[in-house]
């Protein structure tokens, strides 16, 4: 899941088929429900971004088998849940790659280099690129994420602790389109960071797709350092996206919330539940909401029916063999330079380099 992308858990996943938004939306009755994702919905309410997520929001919950992008997931509390799950016994991936990067740190500097531009994609709280900070001195810290307020908050932290390195933060969602990467992003020696597996949320073609976007604006002398979570065992992949404490049943129905603010929707969170499971056919973890009984939802300019046990599709994570990990980069035009894992091989850090466009095949 990590963030944004299809943007994913904040530090970790994301979707193939949930999409979602829309217009005005009525006054909240409750004021504290006030919207709380990104500074598109704090402050730019009009702003041809908010219109663009209200409508992907609603064509997604409008579509024959509805569904909601897993970037929206991450409002401020969907953020601040996803930290929690991050801390949870069953969801091995966080504590699995931090565990590569300390007992591989040394390898993956030398074979990174210092001075680069960091490029955090779906950066979240920052904590994963900082602990890097020491190893990579990187020259400019530029951490992207959907949840803009959220993002801030921890970038003002960080400029306390790191004083010489030049920080940038985006509000922005790369989880697809043609983004492109403001000029105040130095152009030297770009190295995109995407940890957490968030490229297991989009499907495979999707994920080609994003890493050609990324493989463009990596320039001659930039890479990519990222996470991809491994297959294993579905009894371990099954209860790290359904915990018995239910913090990721509370992460996944609070998007049902966002909605409500975000659309001016009517969901009852109470009449939905939480489902959570590897399919070993299709490669990936599902996220789903179920709804527990019959009823009618509706938000500005639309309604719709859901009959008990019907779902919206939330999130995929697709799991990856090493070998098709590193298949997948060469074919969006980079050269793996190294890859480490865990003494389990549950998961994988891979470090890629840019290959020039004239060397590609």
């Amino acid at each position: 899941m990590r963030r944004s992308g299809p943007n994913s858990r904040m530090m970790e996943r994301t979707s193939t088929s949930r999409d979602p938004p829309m217009l005005n939306h009525p006054t909240l009755d409750d004021p504290t429900d006030a919207p709380d994702l990104a500074a598109a919905d704090t402050h730019l309410e009009a702003s041809a971004e908010t219109l663009r997520l209200r409508a992907e929001l609603d064509a997604g919950l409008r579509a024959p088998d509805a569904c909601i992008s897993p970037k929206f997931l991450y409002d401020a509390l969907g953020s601040k849940l996803f930290e929690a799950i991050c801390e949870l016994p069953e969801y091995y991936p966080t504590r699995t790659e931090a565990a590569i990067f300390a007992r591989h740190g040394g390898a993956i500097a030398r074979a990174v280099g210092t001075g680069a531009t960091l490029i955090d994609l779906g950066a979240g709280n920052c904590a994963k690129a900082a602990r890097l900070f020491p190893l990579l001195h990187p020259a400019q810290y530029v951490p992207v994420d959907i949840s803009a307020d959220f993002l801030q908050d921890a970038v003002e932290r960080l400029r306390q602790r790191f004083r010489h390195i030049e920080m940038n933060a985006l509000g922005m969602d790369f989880s697809g389109g043609d983004w492109r990467l403001p000029d105040v992003v130095r152009h030297e020696r770009r190295l995109f960071f995407y940890p957490g597996s968030s490229i297991g949320n989009f499907t495979p073609d999707e994920a080609l797709a994003f890493l050609r976007r990324v493989r463009a604006q990596c320039g001659a002398d930039g890479g990519i350092l990222i996470g991809i979570d491994l297959a294993k065992e579905r009894a371990v992949l099954d209860a790290a996206y359904d915990d018995a404490l239910g913090v990721t049943a509370a992460f996944n129905l609070n998007v049902l919330r966002h909605a409500n603010r975000l659309l001016g929707a009517d969901f009852d969170i109470r009449a939905w539940r939480h489902h959570g499971f590897y399919n070993e056919r299709m490669g990936r973890v599902e996220m789903h909401l179920e709804a527990r009984a019959a009823q009618q939802v509706s938000w500005h300019g639309a309604s719709r029916r859901f009959e008990a046990g019907e779902c919206i599709h939330t999130e995929n994570s697709y799991k990856y063999r090493p070998s098709a990990a590193v298949g997948l980069l060469e074919q969006a035009g980079f050269a793996a330079a190294g890859v480490w894992t865990d003494e389990r091989g549950w998961f994988a850090v891979i470090h890629a380099r840019a290959i020039p466009p004239g060397a590609m095949h």
